[in-house]
């Protein structure tokens, strides 16, 4: 899955997609270079990240999503307007971050259109997620909340085969609770849904490298722990660098068989 932020403000590629040429050029270029999917986004979910309205979330992004009719696209949002109108306009997936917390109606949006559904788990919200974050267990405490809106999702009637989680790495969790899900992967992959993991550029990374102060990390250490993932049950790799990520895990995919 191929990363499309066409924001001003998201932590790796803030302002790089925000002019609609520049994001259609390089979505389709994520494509050529092997992405299954493109993840179109026009709010950041940064830390300390304020929100933006429907409408000047869509202004961001209905201009990209009509240039890219017909490609393979998810739409990264928690409203129900702007998943409406970025499914009529041919999105599959809606990838929410909030897990259908943010907007009651978002649930119904799916469920009528028959689109795919992405679950993510965030401690807080952007603005104050990474204000020390604290979990009895990580792995469980994720696991339990995954499990929870899964349930909620189906009940209002999303079709479970249609639907992936994601942990939330980076979200409301330090270094040690991301390496701690990373680790134990194989926890939440029991319970029958996709992975979807987006590490990449994380922050994390750069200071497991040694850097305390990182905002992002590099591609090497983004596709080392992508292929550490996907050998722990990853099926999605949300990332920023595709042709690096797609050449590591085609390797890492034929050396498991």
């Amino acid at each position: 899955m191929g990363v499309i932020n066409v924001t001003p403000d998201s932590f790796s590629d803030g302002g790089v997609h925000l002019r609609v040429e520049a994001a259609v050029t390089s979505a389709w270029g994520m494509l050529d270079a092997g992405a299954a999917i493109v993840d179109v986004g026009g709010e950041s979910t940064r830390p300390g990240s304020r929100g933006v309205t429907a409408a000047e979330e869509l202004e961001r992004i209905e201009p990209v999503l009509i240039d890219l009719a017909g490609a393979p696209v998810s739409v990264d949002t928690s409203k129900a307007d702007v998943a409406r109108r970025a499914i009529e306009l041919g999105v599959e997936l809606v990838n929410d971050v909030t897990a259908l917390r943010s907007d009651p109606e978002l649930a119904g949006v799916v469920a009528d259109a028959g689109c795919y559904l992405c679950l993510m788990h965030m401690q807080g919200e952007p603005r104050t997620m990474q204000d020390n974050p604290v979990y009895d267990d990580v792995v469980s405490d994720v696991k339990r909340f995954l499990t929870d809106q899964l349930e909620f999702a189906v009940g209002e009637g999303v079709r479970e085969e249609l639907v992936c989680l994601d942990p939330g790495i980076g979200f409301g969790k330090t270094v040690d609770h991301n390496l701690e899900l990373l680790r134990r992967l194989d926890e939440l992959a029991a319970i029958g849904r996709p992975l979807l993991i987006g590490v990449s550029r994380k922050s994390s990374l750069g200071r497991i490298m040694g850097d305390p102060e990182a905002r992002t990390g590099t591609t090497a250490a983004s596709v080392g722990a992508a292929v550490s993932a996907f050998e722990r049950g990853a099926s999605i790799l949300r990332v920023h660098d595709v042709r690096e990520h797609v050449e590591a895990l085609t390797v890492a995919s034929a050396v498991a068989g």
